[in-house]
């Protein structure tokens, strides 16, 4: 288990004083990331063998977005690890303890030399610490689009901006752009996130949105590829 400690301040609130939806998946994202720290094993193996762990899916509840001023503290910890996949539960809790925003995700062992898939042996799986798993509404990690009634927007320039360490797009960015594209009043209250295709600088992402009601579906595509799928719940 990991934790970070952070305060909410100007630049991750949006208009109404309240923490961006983007910022909270940075602050857990680097969380994450620097969970590794604390697992020598895992770290060592990763570097030796020219891997890292991208994230592949996540969900989120919004139990309440926290406040201007809020003191928070992120926490991270895996509570499942297969041979090319490991789960985990990554939760911001208010100065109370209380939950405001609750995650489980599934990263894949990636070889970083070809992009493909990659094992990591049953002796530093055995290194990882295990922890319990959150209690949450867990839903399946594939996100189905519906086969018909989707609208297609502009393309969206990938800028330097939206690229991280590992060369190609952040995940927060694809959300970011995607809540762009949201109902102004639409309220936010759960989401799931599916990566497929990197996006990397100079891509043109195309969004095709489709809308049922209480969830809004928006797909980020390269050319004919998905990128991307988020999908938005206001229940």
């Amino acid at each position: 288990m990991y934790s970070l400690n952070y305060k909410v301040t100007t630049s991750s609130c949006d208009c109404n004083g309240k923490l961006k939806i983007f910022s909270a998946l940075q602050m857990m994202q680097d969380c994450s990331e620097m969970w590794i720290e604390t697992e020598p094993t895992v770290k060592k193996f990763f570097n030796d063998q020219n891997m890292a762990q991208l994230l592949a899916t996540r969900q989120v509840e919004i139990v309440r977005l926290p406040l201007f001023k809020e003191d928070l503290t992120v926490t991270t910890s895996v509570y499942e690890v297969k041979p090319m996949f490991g789960f985990r539960n990554t939760f911001i809790r208010d100065a109370q303890g209380v939950p405001c925003l609750k995650t489980w995700s599934m990263g894949a062992f990636v070889d970083l030399s070809t992009g493909r898939l990659k094992r990591i042996d049953e002796a530093t799986i055995a290194s990882i610490a295990i922890n319990d798993k959150q209690d949450m509404n867990y839903r399946d990690r594939r996100i189905i689009l519906p086969h018909e009634g989707g609208v297609t927007l502009d393309p969206v320039r990938v800028m330097r901006a939206d690229i991280d360490y590992n060369r190609h797009m952040n995940n927060a960015h694809y959300v970011r752009i995607a809540m762009e594209l949201l109902p102004e009043d639409f309220e936010v209250k759960g989401m799931r996130m599916e990566y497929r295709v990197p996006a990397k600088l100079g891509d043109q992402l195309t969004p095709t949105i489709f809308n049922h009601g209480g969830i809004i579906t928006v797909r980020l595509a390269i050319g004919t590829e998905t990128s991307a799928i988020i999908e938005f719940s206001n229940h």
